[in-house]
């Protein structure tokens, strides 16, 4: 990808990378992650491809997420690391991410593994804006299943049962995610957040393909201790 000065990519430039973008736009694949949220016509596993051949830049990075191209943020996302950024620029970037698939891959992939994962999770979790919100309760949900002393579990849970049913979409899986994780995590808190799930009915009609769990919580809390069991 010579646009991309792939053969050196210390020197790679925002507009080769966008031209190389632009070379990849596929109807189909926009269509496809539209119906996602994703304003982008680019397949993932050439996105992925193009950022292997970039390798690790983070000033580049910078460059590409503050575009604005859902496209260009998905490549800085997979060429930035995680130790490079300060909390404050990670804050930036979340507020400026274009859709949901950037948002999730800037927190998958760098926040979470950023010394300043828990200081974002405090910052965002209260956050009015939505999905800024969802970001904190997504890092929630690590913090439950890989480090969770010091968290106060039957407050999240009564958040939760607050707040859950009315939130907005984005808000509202990511708060899911939690209420599952506390069940299957703790089973002295599992029959409470099997009552919360059943009580509220979040995501219970969400429609599973065959094979996967199902995102409603009393279901999904359910089939993962079973499997945990099985072990």
């Amino acid at each position: 990808m010579a646009t991309t000065t792939a053969n050196d990519p210390k020197n790679a430039t925002v507009a080769g990378v966008m031209a190389a973008l632009a070379a990849l736009e596929d109807p189909k694949a926009r269509a496809i992650n539209e119906r996602h949220g994703d304003e982008h016509g680019v397949n993932l596993t050439k996105l992925r491809a193009l950022a292997k051949e970039l390798k690790k830049n983070d000033d580049l990075a910078v460059e590409l997420w503050a575009t604005g191209d859902t496209a260009a943020q998905l490549v800085a996302a997979l060429i930035m690391r995680p130790r490079a950024h300060d909390a404050d620029r990670l804050d930036a970037m979340l507020r400026e991410a274009r859709g949901p698939k950037a948002q999730a891959w800037l927190v998958n992939y760098i926040v979470k593994k950023s010394p300043h994962a828990e200081a974002l999770r405090e910052r965002w979790m209260d956050d009015p804006d939505p999905v800024v919100a969802s970001a904190g309760w997504v890092l929630t949900s690590e913090r439950v299943n890989r480090k969770p002393e010091g968290l106060d579990l039957p407050g999240l849970l009564d958040v939760i049962d607050a707040q859950l049913k009315d939130a907005p979409e984005r808000l509202q899986w990511a708060m899911n995610e939690t209420l599952a994780y506390i069940g299957i995590e703790n089973p002295d808190l599992r029959e409470r957040a099997l009552a919360i799930g059943e009580r509220l009915g979040v995501l219970k009609d969400y429609p599973t393909p065959p094979g996967c769990t199902s995102p409603f919580a009393p279901i999904w809390i359910t089939e993962i201790v079973r499997r945990n069991e099985q072990q």
